[in-house]
């Protein structure tokens, strides 16, 4: 009896982590896909190791919600083959997110370089394209900075006035701030650099996120392998 009850706590714990995992996957899907639409404003549409992370991070996504719901069916109907199935795909998932933890780390530098490349790219359209220029002008203004590596990139933009700079450049926004400017009233830190800032500062709080997914899922891994003992053994765990 003891056994059986140790079962069905395993078996409760085991629903709860199935939950997290839905929640974890619709979490993933949703991050991969806010990835991916910036990437697409402010990165060129080229394959580059930059570019298939979001991709990564989607197809986890959805095969993490695929797994959740073979571990939810395989517990409710308490069947061997259904939760080894479970613990074996949820080790797929660990081992992949392993993969991307590497890939981010080893492609660090080649993205930022990535990004500056493109970002100058795209300043050369600031001023052939409204989309692009609403863009630039919103990164200027979310992070307080101008240009890519600082302020005076935007003298080598082929149609831009000498001694002028986007508006949004401007520490107090108004339209014609930009124009005969001085560096006291623009910022005039670059871009690449800011924002490569602020994702150091938050890349901590992504990492703990990180490490709580994958506690949760060597738990899944360890519950759903207990009750695979259990049924193996011919125990009654409802």
């Amino acid at each position: 009896m003891a056994v059986e009850g140790g079962m069905r706590c395993v078996k409760f714990l085991l629903y709860v982590l199935l939950l997290a995992f839905f929640a974890c996957a619709v979490g993933l899907t949703a991050i991969g896909v806010a990835v991916q639409v910036v990437l697409n404003e402010t990165i060129t549409r080229e394959t580059t190791p930059g570019s298939l992370l979001p991709v990564v991070i989607i197809a986890v996504g959805a095969f993490l919600f695929l797994v959740a719901f073979v571990g939810c069916c395989g517990a409710c109907r308490e069947n061997y083959c259904l939760m080894i199935t479970f613990a074996i795909f949820l080790s797929l998932i660990m081992l992949v997110e392993v993969a991307v933890a590497i890939a981010g780390y080893v492609f660090r530098d080649k993205v930022k370089s990535e990004f500056s490349k493109n970002f100058r790219h795209q300043m050369q359209n600031y001023l052939k394209d409204n989309k692009t220029a609403l863009v630039l002008d919103g990164w200027q203004k979310e992070f307080k900075c101008c240009g890519a590596n600082n302020y005076t990139d935007w003298e080598n933009i082929t149609g831009m006035p000498k001694d002028r700079v986007p508006d949004s450049c401007c520490l107090n926004f108004t339209v014609g701030c930009g124009a005969d400017f001085n560096t006291t009233t623009i910022h005039t830190e670059g871009c690449v650099e800011t924002i490569g800032v602020w994702l150091r500062k938050n890349i901590l709080l992504v990492a703990a996120a990180a490490l709580g997914i994958a506690f949760v899922e060597v738990l899944g891994i360890i519950f759903s392998c207990c009750l695979v003992k259990s049924i193996r053994s011919g125990y009654e765990v409802m």
